[in-house]
């Protein structure tokens, strides 16, 4: 019996930039926990163009006892024909501890040198980017000095 394999799609590319870290360490659960406001950033893809709305959000990491960040990033996408698109992102970051700790000083490091992956879920209006609303998607990321740019891909 064969097993049906996933395709995927390129859908768009957002990238977006950071501002600074504002860290609760540690927490009362041993670990830590950032709020990170966005400043702003643009999406790109073959059905879908626009910029990331100023100040419209923060990514909330949490920094696992195991060294793993837990990230949910939620914030509003606007496109060039001024559709505003609501977007919550869950994933994970991880690699070594050297990496690690490159990243959070904001340095680039070697693409591959590090796991960062991404669910994301949206919501848009009907019409023109209700694709967005009927698909589940993965983002595949990458961390720049000044924030994250993320591949997303349609699951089909």
């Amino acid at each position: 019996m064969t097993r049906p394999e996933p395709q995927f799609e390129f859908a768009m590319t957002i990238t977006i930039n950071l501002g600074q870290a504002h860290w609760v360490k540690p927490t009362a659960y041993g670990s830590t926990r950032a709020g990170v406001y966005l400043t702003d950033g643009t999406v790109e893809g073959p059905d879908i163009k626009g910029i990331v709305i100023p100040g419209s959000g923060a990514d909330w990491p949490w920094v696992r006892p195991d060294g793993v960040i837990d990230f949910d990033a939620r914030y509003m996408l606007k496109t060039d024909d001024d559709a505003v698109i609501y977007l919550q992102n869950r994933g994970y970051r991880w690699g070594p501890p050297e990496i690690m700790a490159a990243m959070a000083r904001r340095e680039p490091v070697p693409e591959g040198s590090y796991y960062m992956r991404a669910a994301p879920k949206f919501e848009a209006p009907e019409g023109k980017y209700s694709w967005l609303n009927k698909y589940v998607f993965v983002g595949v990321a990458e961390k720049t000095p000044a924030g994250n740019m993320i591949h997303y891909y349609k699951v089909l």
